[in-house]
């Protein structure tokens, strides 16, 4: 499994993801332009990507999904009420190719199965994300407001993790935002603190997962050696750490097989069949 943050923050959010022959884009608040140039720079074509998959209606995910569907042909995955909220809230135009799922549900792409995870973040129908292709498992884990006992459990089951460390407490209440923004921000369905962060993967993170790519990181209340100081203070196993960039895409992460494709299926409970 390939992984590509093509930008994390709140000025625009866009991950690529490969896995057995599937590519995915997860997100699209970059503009179309920057998404291909910086897709073609790792030797990617963006009209290959088999599906866009939305995360919730907030701008920084979805302004321009209009674009990535008619400029490049990408069928768009996104629940039926994150797109309702999005139409009335953003100009995103017309969308011709158009698949709703139901949050907490499984989509099948291939062999590769991307699980949607209900989070507590202040928007109608937020979800994150597992991608599985049989032999690994990829978290994707933004715009989460605290961490609650589903996610805690789905942490220990990941090869790897792209998981939001937004901001520094000490940032945040010494900074320039007002102090409803504050209270959104460090709320219950708000975003989660570097601590926060680096506390899930130190309870929950199993000896598989292999590296974390920390994300959404605020402008104006946290930097990223910070976000790097408080985990390796915090983490007390050797873990690989990234961090996401606000403004241009990232290296490749890749993420090792663990098990064999044949054993999962064999295994599973209800296991998907190649489209």
């Amino acid at each position: 499994m390939e992984v590509i943050t093509l930008q994390s923050g709140s000025n625009g959010n866009c991950v690529y993801v490969e896995a057995d022959g599937v590519q995915l884009l997860f997100d699209a608040g970059l503009s179309g332009t920057q998404a291909e140039k910086r897709l073609a720079a790792h030797g990617k074509n963006i009209r290959d990507i088999d599906a866009l998959i939305i995360s919730h209606e907030h701008s920084d995910h979805v302004r321009c999904m209009g674009v990535f569907q008619r400029k490049f042909g990408l069928p768009i995955h996104v629940s039926k009420p994150t797109m309702q909220a999005t139409q009335k809230k953003a100009k995103i135009g017309r969308v011709d190719d158009l698949h709703h799922f139901d949050s907490g549900s499984t989509l099948g792409f291939g062999n590769v199965r991307v699980e949607t995870l209900c989070t507590p973040h202040d928007a109608c129908d937020s979800v994150a994300f597992v991608v599985d292709d049989g032999s690994s498992r990829l978290g994707i884990l933004t715009d989460i407001g605290h961490v609650d006992c589903d996610l805690d459990d789905v942490v220990g089951t990941l090869d790897a993790v792209i998981l939001e460390s937004n901001y520094d407490p000490a940032m945040l209440h010494n900074g320039p935002y007002p102090e409803q923004l504050k209270n959104r921000i460090r709320g219950s369905r708000g975003h989660l603190s570097n601590e926060e962060c680096a506390d899930l993967l130190n309870r929950k993170a199993s000896s598989r997962l292999q590296w974390a790519c920390l994300g959404h990181l605020s402008e104006h209340n946290n930097r990223p050696e910070l976000v790097l100081q408080t985990h390796r203070k915090m983490i007390t196993r050797d873990l690989q750490l990234h961090v996401a960039d606000r403004y241009d895409a990232g290296a490749v992460m890749s993420v090792a097989v663990t098990r064999t494709q044949q054993t999962f299926w064999e295994t599973s409970a209800n296991p998907l069949k190649p489209r």
